[in-house]
């Protein structure tokens, strides 16, 4: 089954709520083939040093969780 951009707004509404917590965002950019999933990280989080860490933990781990279809997550500038 063919990932969707609907799919992938929803589930990012829950690492949403932990990302306004501290200022940032995250923005869907597309979903690509593959399960590619492509972000950019806005508010507080864009430029952040954390911003890989926050990618990781929050965005991706959120998206794999819930879609297994998400093989990875890019973000972009």
């Amino acid at each position: 089954m063919a990932l969707t951009r609907e799919q992938v707004e929803t589930t990012l509404e829950e690492a949403r709520s932990e990302l306004k917590k501290h200022g940032g965002n995250v923005e869907l950019v597309g979903v690509g083939d593959q399960g590619v999933v492509m972000v950019r990280l806005t508010g507080a989080c864009a430029g952040c040093k954390s911003a890989p860490i926050t990618l990781r933990d929050i965005i991706e781990k959120t998206l794999k969780e819930k879609l297994p279809e998400v093989q990875r997550v890019d973000a972009m500038l």
